[in-house]
């Protein structure tokens, strides 16, 4: 089962797919390049009252390009609402062109005056005597660290700490990867236009956009539709599209019999985790295979889980025949027991998930030059940045450098569904589409939660559910109940154990 993406503030494009949306909305539909800047400027003007109302005094930063032209729109806004507005303008507004030109000039013709960078000392004072930045400096365009004035405007907004408004995207960070270019404006609110830029979602985006507002500015549906190509943004609401209400006539088998192989030596909390998980999410049952030195005791607390004690991967061949759905890796080790069981699990003939050193054993076994026949076309890899790297024979830092493409070239080399983990988790499938989770939480950074994850994604294999809405559905359950377990007892501190706790509330609505 494939969600028809109908909410279109849901889809994420690149910066350049922007561009063709904007000239699509221009020459196509005949709405012209000024009426757009004066719906923008409106929409963050809005956006900004609504979230500051008691902010009297505005500093208004201006750039070179479109975006700046935003600004003098906002600005201009602002000040006919009686606020005391002072703009700054990086780039001589007698030396803007086009639309951007045509704004400034507004503001002129409404009595605004621009001051230049750097602010003075004086009646408009520094930066942190506003109660309200506007950052109009740089769009979606840059691909470089902001240097110069601009490097040096960037700086000043981070020191000063007033709330900040960013117009479409804060200046410096990169509109397509999320990631801060050396130095990026950190923005209480930003209002984005005509098409949700993943850059927002992923990576550093959410640490420097703060609330992401979106605004179509009033541009028929149509103007999106024109790049088919785009991402979606991963809501709640997919879970009550892909989980409909349960038979009354049904018994344990209706919901899937999920297979879990891990858990070396001194690392049984792992395979415990992920079973719970899996539980808590609808799996029938949950069967577990691991050493046979802790068998007895990683159930404890929990009977509902059945376990079974295996000393090779000679005893789970016939095993694997029987189940729906197996999830491997999670807390397996590396050991000749590891690898002898992962190797088994290869052959299994149904969906999986690979996790935690099961992903590095992959990465092992691909470069080996006669290994096992992968099971390419029924699985889901849950890497985080450094298994991803191993993976893709690169650095973590170079996956984090672009989240949405290192998931898609590992989606496409292993002809599997990938969830890339991290800050704005990435799903991407063999044919190119991705996912953006905008849920979770910092709380959720701790040993264990990766384990809970492939619980819930291969409870929902077992159940029937495609790769892709497994994976999906399976990442904003996991990111939303992480966030309520965070809502009710802090981030700090938070254990894997608490996100399963709410994961029947989550997959219940």
């Amino acid at each position: 089962m494939h969600i028809q993406e109908r909410d279109q503030a849901r889809r994420l494009y690149t910066a350049e797919q922007v561009r063709r949306l904007d000239r699509c909305a221009i020459e196509g539909h005949g709405i012209p390049g000024i009426e757009l800047m004066e719906r923008a400027g409106r929409a963050t003007y809005e956006a900004a009252r609504s979230a500051w109302p008691n902010a009297r005094r505005w500093l208004v930063l201006c750039g070179a390009g479109n975006n700046g032209g935003d600004g003098y729109v906002v600005a201009r806004l602002a000040r006919a609402a009686g606020c005391a507005v002072t703009v700054c303008a990086l780039k001589d507004p007698a030396a803007l062109a086009g639309d951007a030109a045509t704004a400034a000039q507004r503001w002129r013709e409404a009595g605004g005056t621009a001051v230049r960078w750097p602010l003075a000392p004086g009646a408009a004072g520094g930066i942190e005597d506003h109660d309200l930045v506007v950052d109009a400096l740089l769009g979606t365009g840059l691909d470089r660290a902001p240097s110069g004035a601009y490097g040096e405007a960037v700086a000043a907004v981070n020191r000063a700490g007033s709330p900040v408004v960013a117009v479409d995207i804060p200046s410096g960070l990169h509109a397509d990867s999320g990631v801060a270019l050396g130095q990026a404006v950190r923005a209480g609110l930003t209002v984005t236009f005509i098409g949700n830029k993943r850059g927002l979602f992923t990576a550093d985006g959410p640490d420097h956009a703060g609330t992401v507002e979106y605004s179509d500015l009033q541009t028929p549906h149509s103007v999106r539709d024109s790049e088919p190509d785009s991402g979606i943004l991963i809501r709640e609401n997919i879970i009550s599209i892909v989980l409909p209400p349960r038979r009354r006539n049904s018994h344990k088998g209706s919901y899937g019999w999920l297979l879990g192989v891990g858990s070396d030596l001194g690392m049984s909390g792992a395979l415990r985790l992920c079973g719970e998980a899996a539980l808590r999410s609808g799996a029938g049952k949950v069967t577990l295979v691991t050493r046979p030195e802790h068998a007895a005791l990683i159930n404890v607390g929990c009977p509902e889980l059945m376990v079974r004690a295996m000393d090779g991967g000679a005893a789970l061949a016939e095993l694997l025949g029987e189940v729906t759905a197996l999830v491997a890796g999670t807390g397996l080790g590396r050991s000749a027991w590891s690898r002898e069981l992962f190797a088994a699990c290869l052959d299994a003939p149904g969906p999986m998930v690979l996790d935690a050193d099961g992903l590095n054993l992959l990465a092992r076994t691909e470069r080996e030059a006669n290994g096992p026949d992968l099971p390419r076309g029924r699985w889901i890899l849950t890497p985080h940045p450094a298994e991803a790297g191993r993976l893709l024979e690169c650095s973590a830092a170079e996956v984090q450098s672009d989240r949405v493409g290192s998931a898609q070239r590992l989606a496409a080399r292993f002809d599997a569904v990938v969830v890339l983990k991290g800050c704005g988790t990435v799903v991407a499938d063999p044919q190119g589409r991705y996912a953006i989770c905008p849920l979770g939480n910092p709380g959720m950074a701790t040993a264990g939660t990766g384990d809970v994850l492939s619980g819930v994604i291969g409870a929902l294999l077992a159940q029937g559910l495609t790769a892709w809405d497994a994976a999906t559905a399976g990442v904003v359950a996991h990111a939303a109940a992480g966030d309520r377990a965070a809502a009710e007892r802090g981030e700090r501190g938070l254990l894997a154990s608490d996100i399963t706790h709410w994961l029947p509330a989550v997959l219940n609505p």
